[in-house]
């Protein structure tokens, strides 16, 4: 989040930035290409460049959308999100799935939906910010994910391995918007959360209206982009974290109030926005029986999708946003998913971390209904 004086609009530089499309060759991320070869026209997309420091307006690579353009405002009210407007009531539901309790909250009771899916450790109150101002025009979802927040936790011994993937959670956020939603969604998606998405939009394309992906986990850690000779030894340092003692104590120096808020304030670039609440909001769950044998599982999966893999499969618009000072998944490394043919358009948001919903929403708030009111 911005400090409480919100800083004056800095000049706002405007270049040509035509994505360079090609038929052959790869990625920085080393990944091929899957892109249709450029048909000559002019591009579909610009860059604009706000200076460092400014939370008035993200860098985005299109023209300028104004936010909650279309909303109806009566003469004299103010326009959604302004904070004279009050904001919907949110509520806290439980779901059941597969014999489990999922916890989800919601709020507003018109519009599009959207479900909003968290990132690893996290749950659905890292989405606080934003619900009730997205609530003001639209049926608004956030889901803690099986194994995350306030939702059962099955210990991974008892039901098997390969539980807590990608292709699990891709089901329960389709079985979600087929039961708790009713009706097709966009999904809005933090870190891991966009490997979620994706996968339930490959999954069940016509649940999925739109991906907005933030600060998408890259997945570097993946098995297959580690070198040959060291994949031998992740298979035994992982094998050491799920069977020994070592994985325990680990997950105890890690879920203490001090470790939570130094992990915190390395990914989000205004530490002010860490605060006391938002350590409770992360730590608190993860100290309920079973989340450790979720942390452990988690952490030792490396293999299942990667985001290249997913996003040529995907048949809904997606929209691409990164924060600028993302210490773990490198926005340098981020924009090689804006040559997707499926993503419209790739968002650097200045001077923000890892989590923008939380660190920024002023930025992703518009952001995100901006999106949905062109697919909508």
């Amino acid at each position: 989040m911005a400090s409480a004086a919100a800083p004056s609009p800095l000049p706002v530089a405007s270049f040509s930035a035509p994505r360079a499309v090609a038929a052959a060759g790869t990625h920085p991320l080393g990944f091929p290409r899957r892109l249709k070869p450029s048909t000559g026209v002019s591009p579909r997309s610009s860059l604009r460049v706000v200076a460092s420091g400014s939370r008035v307006d993200p860098v985005e690579e299109r023209a300028p959308v104004a936010p909650l353009t279309g909303v109806p405002v009566p003469a004299g009210a103010s326009p959604p999100g302004s904070s004279l407007e009050p904001q919907p009531q949110v509520s806290t539901g439980t779901w059941k799935w597969r014999g489990y309790n999922i916890r989800y909250q919601q709020a507003g009771t018109s519009g599009p939906a959207l479900v909003l899916i968290h990132g690893f450790g996290a749950n659905s109150d890292h989405w606080r910010k934003n619900v009730p101002v997205l609530a003001m025009a639209n049926r608004v979802y956030a889901i803690d994910l099986i194994g995350y927040g306030y939702s059962d936790k099955p210990n991974p011994r008892e039901i098997g391995e390969n539980f807590y993937t990608f292709e699990t959670w891709g089901e329960q956020l389709n079985m979600f918007c087929a039961e708790v939603v009713k009706s097709e969604a966009f999904f809005i998606c933090n870190s891991i959360g966009g490997l979620v998405g994706l996968q339930a939009a490959v999954m069940e394309p016509q649940k999925c209206k739109g991906i907005v992906l933030l600060d998408i986990s890259l997945r570097m850690l993946h098995i297959k982009k580690q070198p040959w000779f060291g994949k031998p030894f992740i298979k035994s340092f992982q094998s050491l974290l799920r069977n020994t003692i070592v994985g325990k104590l680990f997950f105890n120096a890690v879920a203490t109030p001090e470790s939570v808020k130094n992990i915190l304030c390395q990914c989000y670039h205004d530490t002010s926005a860490v605060t006391d609440e938002l350590v409770q909001i992360i730590l608190q769950p993860g100290l309920d029986p079973g989340a450790v044998d979720v942390f452990l599982e988690f952490i030792c999966y490396s293999g299942g999708p990667l985001p290249e893999e997913l996003l040529p499969l995907v048949k809904c618009p997606v929209l691409v946003a990164w924060g600028e000072k993302d210490p773990w998944e490198p926005v340098e490394l981020g924009r090689a998913y804006a040559s997707f043919d499926t993503v419209e358009d790739f968002v650097v948001l200045p001077d923000v971390g890892h989590c923008p919903q939380d660190e920024a929403p002023e930025l992703v708030n518009p952001l995100v209904q901006s999106f949905v009111e062109r697919h909508s």
